[in-house]
């Protein structure tokens, strides 16, 4: 079994894939996720803090983790080369993709390896590890039945900020883009909030679901007018509804599945931990913990903590990236028209294509959604959360351009 691919940085490890063959030539695909479920009860010292904080906050300067350090990253992880306890799903897709025999059960693991992103992506091209492989082709089949189903498909690069934590003037920024390793996790932990959705919704059992409205896009010759890319998914992801949580199973439109619930990080979120708290009581044989009017007051008094979360995460993002563009005063950045934030008004959102940044321009030109240019920082001020460019002739484009 391997832990799925991670960033070097990473220490709180949620889950691991392996495959187990079966006597028909099939295999039957594995998903693991850390069960920090065993280590507290509900209404308990850490289960109250970690209910108050209500996810893991994820900063340019580091983490501030739902649970302790010293158990996120140690015994409520899947730790390489050690016996760990967790709640693993099970799933045999048919020749199209869809899950056609499922389970879940307690289980305890060793993971025999972990690997990066980059790690898996380098083995993936070369084909050095079969099983690796075979979840590749796996991961592809699912996300071809899902857009079957319906699912929309929405590929934009984002940017990742690290502040060294000892020193702010060591500052770095990486383009997180769709690679293969990364879909096939992605792919793997759909599957595993699928399996749970569909086992809750047979049993009537209560967890948090997640949920997502049926989008009106535009028609076909209207989004034809974006070129494919960026500008194009941009577009469609305007027009997406806003993800819900419910305590009732409801159609999920962007992944195309008529069931979902996140689970797979219940170290980092409480949503997941309480899903897993009443999966395993039920596998138990016991009632769960929490009846559906329970569960939908706490899931309403997390709201307001995971909305602080979020709008934390955006503005100290925003901050670091408009304060690595101020460090980089004087650069050239390729850059493209996504679309109009007020087209009467020429105010334009850019994406700095070589580094994933999404950020607003006025315009002095024609210029349409899908156009490339170059562009320079003219004036930036991370503390009054300003920004301005100026468009640069591409003939005038020097060797320090980006």
């Amino acid at each position: 079994m391997c832990t799925p691919s991670t960033t070097k940085s990473t220490r709180e490890i949620d889950d691991g894939l392996s495959l187990e063959p079966l006597e028909n030539g099939q295999v039957r695909l594995w998903v693991h996720i850390a069960d920090p479920s065993r280590w507290l009860t509900l209404g308990d010292a850490l289960d109250r803090e970690a209910r108050r904080r209500g996810t893991t906050v994820y900063l340019p300067t580091g983490p501030i983790p739902m649970f302790p350090p010293e158990l996120a990253t140690g015994p409520m992880s899947l730790v390489q080369g050690q016996t760990m306890e967790a709640l693993s799903f099970a799933a045999v897709l048919d020749e199209q993709g869809e899950a056609i025999a499922t389970d879940i059960v307690p289980s305890t693991i060793r993971p025999d390896y972990r690997l990066t992103y980059d790690d898996a992506d380098e083995m993936l091209q070369m084909g050095i590890e079969a099983a690796l492989s075979t979840l590749d082709t796996l991961a592809r089949r699912r996300s071809r039945w899902r857009q079957a189903q319906g699912a929309i498909q929405i590929d934009l690069p984002e940017a990742n900020i690290k502040v060294h934590p000892q020193d702010d003037r060591q500052l770095s920024l990486e383009l997180i883009d769709e690679s293969p390793s990364r879909r096939l996790v992605a792919e793997m932990m759909i599957l595993a909030g699928e399996i749970g959705a569909r086992y809750a919704q047979t049993h009537n059992l209560p967890i948090p679901f997640r949920c997502q409205a049926q989008p009106e896009l535009p028609p076909s010759e209207t989004l034809e007018k974006y070129p494919a890319g960026p500008a194009r998914d941009f577009a469609i992801c305007r027009c997406m509804a806003k993800g819900e949580v419910s305590v009732h199973p409801l159609r999920h439109a962007g992944l195309g599945l008529n069931a979902y619930a996140q689970m797979t990080s219940p170290i980092r979120r409480y949503g997941d931990l309480l899903a897993h708290i009443q999966i395993k009581a039920h596998l138990r044989g016991e009632t769960p913990p929490l009846h559906q009017d329970e569960l939908g007051q706490l899931l309403n008094a997390l709201e307001p903590a995971i909305a602080e979360a979020i709008h934390v995460e955006r503005q100290t993002n925003r901050y670091w990236t408009l304060e690595f563009l101020r460090r980089h005063a004087g650069e050239t950045w390729r850059a493209m028209l996504l679309d109009w934030l007020r087209e009467y008004e020429r105010l334009g959102l850019i994406l700095l294509e070589d580094v994933g940044i999404k950020l607003p321009m006025r315009f002095e030109r024609a210029i349409n959604p899908g156009d490339s240019l170059w562009v320079r920082v003219e004036g930036v001020d991370p503390r009054q959360d300003k920004i301005t460019f100026v468009e640069v002739p591409p003939e005038t484009l020097a060797d320090h351009s980006v």
